[in-house]
């Protein structure tokens, strides 16, 4: 058995699933505000009784930063889906099939095609990447052709190592929004916060050289990398056999349900949605700049996309009732991520963690910090969204009182988390599930990209 193969094995019976880590998480976080912040004039029962308050608080915290950012975050994810269901990508897909005749160079494009569609979305990339592995093992099936199954596997899911530094990211795009800075780290109270800005501009992160570079490098790195793997000699799995998109029929519609089946009405009104999204970004301001790119424009250009790219709205609603599925760790967890928040920033253990923080930093050790303890809270809290709410107020207070610079802090939040989605199974669920494959089948070639990544992000933040 190869080490990859060994570590597998072990990651699997050292981890529960992620609901039962988020628990976890929860407990823990629990007993380690009884024990360092506990004030000396309160009972443990009494002061139990003021963390159950502070979980409670944040469980159903009902500001931006809380369950309507979870709902932002599901609805971008669904959407992605229902897009990456449409005839068009699916004819998309067919023509990336053409030249795939190897394990080597399929899993160079499958590798490629996931990253360049996760830069845009990481909703639409996840699905995209899993369709696409699942229509490459149906092709070598029918062709009766051998193929390393699981790397494919793990090459669709590359998306979620490089989706945080794309336009969807949730930490730089969250952070682009005005008041957003201010009312995240005034939540804690452990910053001056009339010294911070009221909102950091993609065009400081996203698309600052520091991203940019490490983008592309990304781009050319892991496609080559995998196409190395897939040289190598691998166990056969069993590949899957066809399946089809379903669309609902529509043998007697009558009335008002005919606009259910119009070829034009969901077409029409998606169209008019991308046509004010545009207005919206490009002429309605009277300078061009990328402040537009927020969580609801996404989610605007997305419903848009999605309408106009299904046959009908009852096509739509079809995929819409595929995709939810993929939504529900979201709609369960997020509360539990709000509640872990709500008795760190209560309890005060928040800002004791930020203080140990700054006492171990220095400006150039900083963002790699940062980075290594974001791809750590990662395997805790699988959400780009929710780690930005637990974690991105810490990062931010010790950014402050060190000089490091807000927007590389930010990045090195994001590369954190989507570097160690290589590790966490909790996004590979749908993939999964539409490949057919196992955890541990694409667990050894995601260590690889682990690995790789690692390097890459480590080297960025000392470098650049």
């Amino acid at each position: 058995m190869s080490f990859t193969e060994k570590f597998a094995t072990a990651y699997k019976k050292i981890l529960p699933g992620p609901f039962t880590i988020a628990i976890v998480l929860t407990i823990l976080t629990f007993l380690l505000a009884l024990i360092f912040t506990k004030p000396i004039d309160k009972t443990i029962g009494a002061y139990c009784l003021d963390i159950a308050g502070y979980w409670e608080s944040g469980l159903w915290n009902s500001s931006t930063g809380g369950l309507y950012f979870a709902f932002q975050m599901m609805f971008m994810l669904v959407m992605g889906h229902i897009i990456a269901l449409s005839k068009p990508v699916d004819r998309f897909i067919q023509l990336i099939l053409s030249p795939c005749t190897t394990t080597a160079n399929t899993a160079f494009i499958v590798t490629l095609a996931t990253i360049l569609v996760s830069l845009f979305n990481w909703g639409l990339g996840l699905i995209f990447g899993a369709i696409l592995a699942r229509k490459v093992g149906e092709k070598f099936a029918r062709l009766n052709q051998p193929l390393n199954y699981g790397l494919i596997g793990a090459s669709a899911y590359v998306g979620l190592m490089v989706w945080h530094g794309g336009i969807s990211g949730s930490a730089p795009i969250k952070a682009g929004e005005q008041g957003s800075i201010k009312s995240l780290v005034e939540s804690i109270g452990t910053a001056n916060s009339s010294a911070l800005p009221t909102s950091i501009n993609i065009s400081e992160t996203l698309f600052s050289n520091l991203n940019l570079i490490v983008t592309v490098v990304l781009i050319i790195v892991l496609p080559l990398l995998m196409y190395q793997v897939g040289k190598r000699p691998f166990k056969a799995i069993e590949l899957p056999q066809p399946i089809t998109i379903e669309t609902e029929k529509h043998d007697k519609a009558e009335g008002a349900e005919r606009l259910d089946f119009s070829r034009y009405f969901g077409r029409v009104l998606g169209g008019l949605i991308l046509l004010y999204a545009f207005y919206k970004a490009v002429i309605l301001p009277e300078t061009f700049s990328l402040k537009f790119l927020d969580p609801n424009f996404i989610n605007l250009t997305l419903l848009g996309g999605a309408l106009l790219l299904h046959t009908n709205i009852s096509a739509f609603l079809t995929a819409a009732g595929n995709a939810i599925s993929d939504a529900t760790g979201i709609l369960i967890q997020f509360p539990l991520y709000f509640g872990i928040l709500g008795i760190m920033v209560g309890s005060g253990l928040i800002g004791q963690i930020s203080d140990g923080f700054v006492a171990i930093s220095t400006e150039t050790t900083f963002p790699v910090l940062s980075f290594l303890s974001a791809g750590l809270v990662n395997i805790f809290v699988p959400s780009g969204g929710g780690q930005w709410v637990v974690q991105g107020p810490i990062l931010l207070s010790a950014a402050q009182e060190i000089g490091a610079s807000y927007p590389k802090t930010i990045m090195a939040l994001a590369y954190g988390d989507q570097w160690t989605n290589m590790l966490q199974p909790f996004w590979a669920l749908p993939l999964l599930g539409i490949t057919g494959l196992k955890a541990k089948d694409i667990l050894p070639y995601t260590l690889i990209l682990f690995i790789a990544g690692g390097l890459i992000f480590i080297s960025a933040l000392l470098l650049i």
